[in-house]
């Protein structure tokens, strides 16, 4: 990734927030232009800032996670909204999205994803932590190809079909794998024959692609 992504974080925990610091900081296209401990303080930032990306916790003080995405992406709908919390619910999940949030991780996770949820969102993507997606998405379409009104009709199989969507919401090809109950090289073939067959030459026009089609809006 060429460009520097700039991003903001908010969350009450000292000692959270230094951990947040410290993982943005390793990254050498990363940039932290700010830093608040309660909603109000993060809105002021965001709003000054503009960065990129905000990493916000969903339980901060004053004004809560939910309320302050609301409010930034209706006052500053350039800045993509990256919820982190220790909520599990599908229910938090859902309201997260459902007031603009582009990607929601888990702070027990949070040292093996947030780098990965933040250039996920930064390129146009959704991203949910691996530990949700089978709680926010249908079981059986988890575990299996996507249904038939998400095909693309008869250039592209299902499964090749469910890989780059999969790729589009972050997750690896480990991951993928996995969840498919498939071999990683069986799914590099997949994810490799669906891009040549959609002219798609790179992970970045994957996500865009995904979310035109609005197979990442299904949350």
């Amino acid at each position: 990734m060429s460009a520097r992504v700039r991003i903001a974080l908010a969350d009450d925990h000292p000692i959270v927030l230094g951990g947040l610091r410290s993982l943005i900081e390793k990254e050498a296209d990363f940039e932290l232009v700010g830093e608040a401990i309660s909603g109000l303080a993060a809105l002021r930032v965001i709003s000054t800032q503009l960065p990129d990306v905000a990493v916000v916790d969903i339980s901060l003080p004053e004004l809560n996670g939910i309320s302050l995405t609301r409010r930034v992406v209706d006052t500053c709908p350039s800045v993509r909204v990256l919820i982190l919390t220790l909520h599990e619910d599908r229910a938090y999940v859902r309201q997260a999205f459902e007031v603009g949030a582009r990607g929601y991780v888990l702070k027990r996770t949070a040292s093996e994803n947030l780098i990965q949820a933040v250039r996920a969102v930064y390129v146009g993507g959704l991203y949910i932590d691996p530990a949700l997606v089978g709680h926010v998405f249908d079981g059986e379409r988890t575990r299996s190809a996507v249904p038939p009104e998400m095909a693309l009709g008869p250039e592209l199989t299902a499964r090749e079909t469910e890989v780059l969507r999969l790729t589009a919401l972050g997750h690896s090809n480990k991951e993928i794998a996995r969840r498919l109950d498939v071999g990683v090289k069986s799914v590099e073939t997949y994810k490799a024959r669906g891009a040549e067959k959609l002219g798609l030459k790179s992970r970045a026009e994957i996500v865009r692609f995904a979310s035109a089609q609005g197979w990442l809006a299904d949350v």
